[in-house]
């Protein structure tokens, strides 16, 4: 499965951003084979309406599913309209995650709620 995780950094021992539509980039993973993309979040530094734009992103990649921490509710409708699932990320790496994912240890965020979203 292709999944999206939103990153720190650019490879698979980066941490996953605590965020989704400004994260620096997002990795896309091949989850059976740990073959990765790292790409530049091009809505990082966009005024309003970063996470819209960046699910459509994630979206326009062919991602299955998203790995994040912050969320909010516009980027969720994206994802949920599209039937891409959102799955809540720990402070972990982009690898950490993928495990935690394949062991069914993540949350799937059904819709969007003030619970899903994280302290630092």
């Amino acid at each position: 499965m292709k999944v999206a995780i939103s990153a720190q950094g650019t490879n698979l021992d980066a941490q996953a951003s605590d965020v989704f539509g400004r994260a620096p980039t997002m990795i896309f993973v091949d989850t059976d084979t740990l073959v990765f993309e790292a790409v530049p979040n091009p809505a990082m530094t966009q005024g309003g309406g970063a996470g819209t734009s960046a699910a459509q992103f994630v979206i326009s990649h062919g991602a299955e599913a998203i790995l994040s921490g912050t969320m909010g509710p516009n980027a969720l409708q994206v994802f949920e309209s599209a039937g891409v699932p959102a799955y809540i990320v720990p402070a972990c790496t982009v690898r950490q995650a993928i495990d935690l994912l394949k062991t069914h240890r993540l949350e799937r965020v059904e819709k969007a709620r003030p619970s899903f979203w994280r302290n630092r």
